[in-house]
């Protein structure tokens, strides 16, 4: 191997070539380099943060979730709350009208009962008066008052019935 001007020249040509990369395009080269690599480590640590926020997200909607469906099932306990109170004071209301009723209808089979009592009394009085008369305006005679006060007691048990 000989070593002549050629040679040397292209020693001479590669050593300006690594001087002028090394000077000129390596550093644009390692900046773009380093640039990329920040962006990818803030791609990831966005990425790492979006996941926690994700995570976090999935959490509060969980509890939101959870807090509405013991909402929901508290508005429900509610309602089947009022619908028993509803339920009772129509027990309670249907119970006061039936005893008022009650009490109506009691009220008036006395009313009809003294009304038949006192009719009965009057009718056994005037019968009583008109026996009393018929045996006045007959003689004393106990024969006859066995048959008035047979029929008397014929009239009153046919009034009664």
């Amino acid at each position: 191997m000989q070593f002549n001007a050629t040679f040397l020249g292209q020693g001479l040509a590669f050593a300006i070539l690594i001087w002028f990369t090394w000077k000129f395009i390596w550093p644009p080269l390692m900046r773009a380099i380093e640039e990329r690599q920040q962006k990818i480590a803030e791609g990831l640590a966005a990425a790492d943060n979006a996941q926690k926020n994700l995570a976090q997200a999935e959490e509060k909607v969980a509890e939101e979730l959870k807090a509405a469906r013991a909402k929901a099932n508290e508005i429900i306990e509610q309602a089947h709350q009022r619908a028993n109170q509803i339920i009772d004071a129509a027990k309670a209301e249907a119970i006061a009208e039936a005893q008022r009723q009650k009490a109506l209808v009691e009220a008036e089979i006395e009313a009809s009962a003294n009304r038949a009592r006192e009719d009965l009394r009057r009718q056994v009085s005037s019968l009583a008066v008109a026996g009393a008369e018929k045996l006045l305006r007959r003689e004393i005679n106990a024969e006859a008052h066995k048959a008035l006060l047979d029929e008397l007691a014929a009239q009153l048990a046919d009034k009664a019935a």
